[in-house]
């Protein structure tokens, strides 16, 4: 027995080595399926996100061919999906036949499966996750349907369509919106465990105590009437005492003396005692909210408290020979801004636009370079040079002055002089070129004589020529604390104030300068000022850019800020023809703000949106916050010898009527001639801003005077704003920190689309691509406007859903339809409206 337990306790090699291949075995086969595994769940997964950007340039492919296979083998059709072919038809059928966006979970889940095969170990609980996956296929995709009725892209997919519609024609939509809210609460109670018994112990404490005060008033109210009674009592008594006879009185004259006597010892009635105490309360609160108050008069008519004004000492000036002095100027001192940069808009109306995007963020001063310096560096030698030698030129031509004064600005030195009795002003005028030739500089100018003052000036461009900060603009008090409706930082003066204008008041801005002498700068520093001060809500950008790579950079913005045709691909217009029609847009857009004007009896934009925020203006009749509108053309000559009066009208247009509806136009140009700023356009552009040019005519086409032609270049401008012209060193704002102010805009959440404007048909009809040969109809066309006279809904996305249509043929068909005259036009998310409504009414119009 002892041999043959020891033989059956031995180890037996071959048995073991069997055991170890069968294992090799298995962890070769869980390799290679799970290898397998996971590269399904990677292709399904990037086919599926790929699908999200591709899905409207394949999808009429696969639609067009019903045999799958056919579809695959086929080698001439193009898809542009990351998985060719197969992904493009593995993704339809999962995102737009079944799950919608959800079929990503799906292949993550794959590629879980796999990694658990290769690894032999779980990454995570694959039970937990199916059911977590279930439940969200279950809920997530009709919320999806639910939320985005009309949106073309099928975010829930077939399940969500048909679980919503199903739902919406049980219980209706309310019904529906309930039940997808309480899912989605008991969703969010199970995820993050959320426990109701301490707010329902809360509830409960809380009714306890109310109930207890309101027993202790139940039982003063009760003591109160019991006191009342023996009050009544007392009172009967006395007043049958006072009416007894003689003989009777002095029974109840006893009475009351053995009152008085209980209430001297302190045995009265308990409502004595109770209304003593209350009335020594009463006088205790008077006497402490009297010496509250006397602290508080006190405290505030103390000495230490009291504002005086002090008076700060002026330091000497520095007065050289020939009573020279030199002016600098003070920095103006930055607005307090919080750690973030924000500046923010104080708006104290009961509703505001800005609750269309409640969660936005503007940008913060931190996204631009901090080029800013505290002092205006002053080179005395330079100074005293340019002073004599100002001097002896004059002198030179028996030019006699009485006083010499200069400004040091950041890139210009103002020389202020007062000529002796007797000397001509234009005499100094003409002086110009000579004084340049004696002081060996470029950019003389002479201003004789300087507007509100009795001095002549001539401005001297400095050795050391300083940056102008956008920052520091943006920072300063003067620009975070105006009142402005569209409030511009374009740059700082000769006397180093910044200049801080109203575009709304302009208000209209032309712009014109040689090339590379700073136009596109001050275009950007225009955005930037707006993009810094205003919310999405409140300012719409339709960009004109001929030049196609000037304004590309606000791209990024175009959900939020910008502006442009239905139906177009691009906000930033570059084409031509698309040119025209934005601008004929903005003329339809503009005659539609003024009928809204005049249906609210208000003369202007603001005093519209005033009206409209105070909820005095029915939505419900076309009233609408309307934002503001600014036109932005980047090379206004090169339109103006493509198009011509096609252009220049609706511009002239625009820039005659569109201010007081707040649409405002800035044109720039390179070449300022005569045939493309004409009188017309100039007419209509008070605000001119002229940077150098080449020539004295084309400073004089600009400005209505000379003087660009003197200016150095480099952000070097002439503004000419009502009855002033000033000369204005532009702030400087670079690539780079545009690309992080429109980048940091981007990133946050924004409208759906772009800022839609009216379509406008061209004279031939076809200004929006709109098909109106019936012989070129898609062969669905009546069915579709079948669909749509029954459902009486006008929806692309629902001409999808319905026919298994893809997104571009849907919106031909749609286009057809309209230019048929059976619906309107589109109205931003809304379906269109139907003008045909029964299907009788339609079988006639066919």
């Amino acid at each position: 027995m002892a041999k043959s337990a020891s033989k059956s306790n031995r180890p037996n090699p071959e048995k073991n080595k069997t055991a170890n291949q069968n294992t090799d075995t298995k962890r070769q086969v869980r390799l290679v399926v799970g290898t397998i595994i996971l590269l399904i769940g990677a292709f399904v997964s990037f086919s599926t996100i790929s699908y999200f950007f591709t899905w409207e340039t394949d999808q009429d492919k696969i639609l067009s061919t019903h045999d799958a296979w056919t579809f695959l083998l086929d080698k001439n059709n193009i898809i542009t999906n990351w998985g060719g072919r197969l992904g493009a038809l593995v993704s339809h059928i999962m995102v737009y036949q079944y799950i919608g966006v959800l079929a990503l979970a799906v292949g993550l889940w794959i590629g879980l499966l796999g990694l658990y095969l290769v690894y032999d170990k779980r990454i995570a609980t694959l039970s937990k996750y199916l059911r977590w996956l279930c439940l969200l296929l279950l809920v997530i995709a009709p919320l999806l349907t639910f939320a985005l009725p009309q949106s073309s892209f099928p975010w829930g997919g077939a399940w969500g369509n048909e679980s919503i519609a199903f739902l919406n024609g049980l219980i209706g939509k309310m019904g529906t919106g309930l039940i997808l809210f309480s899912i989605i609460a008991l969703v969010a109670f199970i995820v993050f465990s959320l426990d109701i018994r301490p707010m329902l112990r809360k509830a409960k404490m809380k009714a306890a105590e109310v109930g207890s005060g309101l027993a202790s008033v139940l039982a003063k109210e009760k003591e109160r009437t019991a006191l009342d009674v023996v009050l009544e009592a007392e009172n009967e008594v006395l007043h049958e005492a006072t009416s007894k006879p003689e003989s009777e009185k002095k029974i109840w004259g006893s009475i009351n003396d053995q009152f008085a006597h209980a209430a001297h010892n302190n045995e009265a009635a308990p409502f004595s005692v109770a209304e003593k105490e209350s009335e020594d309360e009463l006088d205790k609160e008077d006497e402490y909210v009297k010496s509250e108050e006397e602290l508080e008069y006190e405290k505030e008519m103390s000495l230490d408290n009291l504002a005086i004004p002090t008076k700060e000492k002026s330091t000497p000036k520095e007065e050289p020979d020939f009573s020279f002095e030199v002016k600098q100027p003070e920095m103006e001192k930055s607005a307090e801004v919080p750690a973030s940069g924000h500046i923010s808009i104080q708006s104290n109306e009961p509703y505001a636009p800005e609750l269309d995007l409640p969660s936005y963020k503007f940008p913060t001063l931190d996204l631009l370079e901090d080029r800013a310096q505290e002092t205006i560096s002053i080179d005395k030698e330079e100074l005293e040079k340019n002073k004599n030698q100002i001097i002896s030129t004059l002198r030179s031509f028996s030019i006699e002055i009485q006083r010499i004064s200069a400004t040091v600005g950041p890139t210009v030195t103002l020389y202020e002089i007062v000529p002796a009795e007797g000397v001509r002003i234009s005499k100094i005028r003409n002086l110009e070129d000579d004084i340049a030739l004696n002081l060996a500089a470029l950019g003389i100018r002479i201003i004789a004589p300087i507007p509100g003052k009795g001095t002549i000036g001539i401005e001297v461009p400095n050795a050391n020529k300083q940056i102008v900060s956008m920052r520091a603009l943006l920072s300063s008090e003067k620009f975070i604390n105006n009142k402005m409706s569209l409030p511009i930082a374009l740059g700082k003066k000769i006397d180093n104030e910044n200049y801080i204008v109203d575009l709304a008041t302009m208000p209209h801005l032309l712009m014109a300068g040689a090339t590379g002498q700073g136009k596109s700068v001050g275009i950007n520093a225009v955005l930037v000022s707006l993009l810094f001060k205003k919310h999405p809500s409140q300012l719409k950008f339709v960009l004109v850019d001929p030049k196609k790579v000037e304004l590309s950079v606000y791209k990024m913005i175009e959900k939020h800020f910008l502006a442009k045709l239905p139906n177009e691909e691009e906000a930033i217009i570059t084409d031509t023809k698309k040119v025209i029609n934005t601008l004929n847009a903005l003329c339809i857009e503009m005659d539609n703000r003024y009928e809204l004007l005049k249906e609210a009896g208000t003369r202007n934009i603001k005093e519209y949106n005033e009206k409209f925020i105070s909820r005095k203006l029915n939505p419900e009749k076309g009233h609408k916050y309307l934002p503001f509108i600014v036109l932005v053309v980047d090379e206004f000559a090169d339109l103006i010898m493509t198009a011509g009066k096609e252009v220049e009208m609706p511009v002239a247009r625009l820039a005659q009527l569109a201010r007081a509806i707040g649409i405002h136009i800035i044109v720039a140009t390179q070449r300022p001639s005569v045939n493309v700023i004409t009188g017309t356009i100039k007419a209509n552009f008070p605000a001119r801003i002229a940077f150098k040019v080449s020539a004295k005519v084309d400073s004089r086409t600009i400005l209505d005077s000379g003087g660009a032609e003197q200016l150095i270049g480099r952000g070097d401008m002439l503004i000419s704003h009502g009855s002033e012209l000033l000369r204005i060193q532009c702030a400087f704002v670079d690539t780079p920190e545009v690309e992080k102010i429109v980048a940091f805009i981007g990133q946050q959440r924004g409208y759906p689309s772009a800022f839609e404007l009216p379509e406008y048909e061209g004279e031939d009809g076809g200004g929006t691509g709109k098909v109106l040969d019936i012989g070129n109809r898609d062969e669905l066309f009546e069915e579709c406007a079948r669909l749509i006279v029954q459902s009486q809904s006008g929806s692309t996305s629902n001409l999808q859903r319905r026919l298994n249509l893809g997104y571009n043929r849907a919106g031909r068909i749609m286009d057809q339809i309209e230019a048929a005259g059976i619906v309107g036009p589109a109205i931003g998310s809304k379906p269109r409206e139907v003008y045909v409504k029964t299907e009788a009414e339609l079988d006639a119009y066919l």
